[in-house]
């Protein structure tokens, strides 16, 4: 599923759209927060004492129609804060799940890169060990170059052994950064559905309450 989703996230259209997706993110930001504030203004008209006795007094059943108001003002409140709350987290699992393919992506690139060094030190290695060879049955004069040389290849192997090395904590590091990203996707995702379930009765209880002020 991991490397599906790094698939999908690889396309070249999501660059193009990337832009467009932020400018209209924090457009509908900026529209949820207007009806949410909208919606804290007209729960506090309907709920203050002065307006309701002020409404009474004008004409009869005035009362129940300011209720009904308050109960509308309070559902609205209640569904732009939900809606404003999920979409935000919405936004950090789509945030989550980018940053989960790029870094399976720079794992796969490290593994081929030390998959590479691996390879090109036992090569080196395995010329060591034919220089060492030929070393021993070479005369003593000869023998200082090949010394010379075997000493090189001696050091070039321990630099490839330390790349290896650091390119081996990288890998480690990379597999280790994924991990802590798909625990906290899950559990987002967790949270995302619990409150979905839970704005859902509420908004059943809303609805029930609105039929029976009607």
């Amino acid at each position: 599923l991991l490397y599906r989703w790094q698939k999908i996230f690889s396309f070249s259209v999501w660059g193009k759209i990337a832009t467009f997706w932020n400018k209209a993110f924090l457009t509908i930001i900026v529209l949820l927060i207007v009806l949410f504030l909208d919606a804290v203004r007209e729960v506090r008209k309907y709920s203050t004492t002065p307006a309701l006795e002020k409404s009474t007094t004008n004409r009869p059943g005035a009362y129940e129609h300011s209720q009904m108001k308050l109960f509308r003002s309070q559902r609205n409140l209640y569904i732009s804060g939900f809606s404003l709350f999920f979409w935000l987290v919405l936004r950090r699992l789509v945030t989550l799940i980018t940053q989960l393919a790029k870094e399976l992506s720079n794992k796969s690139v490290l593994k081929i890169q030390a998959d590479n060094t691996n390879k090109a030190a036992k090569r080196f290695m395995e010329e060591n060990e034919k220089l060492k060879w030929i070393l021993k049955s070479q005369d003593k004069d000869g023998g200082h170059i090949l010394e010379a040389e075997n000493k090189k290849l001696v050091e070039d192997q321990e630099k490839l052994k330390s790349e290896l090395k650091k390119t081996s904590d990288a890998l480690f590091k990379a597999q280790n950064d994924v991990m802590c990203m798909k625990v906290q996707s899950e559990r987002l995702s967790k949270e995302y559905d619990r409150l979905l379930k839970e704005h859902s009765e509420l908004q059943n209880c809303l609805d029930k309450g609105n039929k029976k002020g009607q």
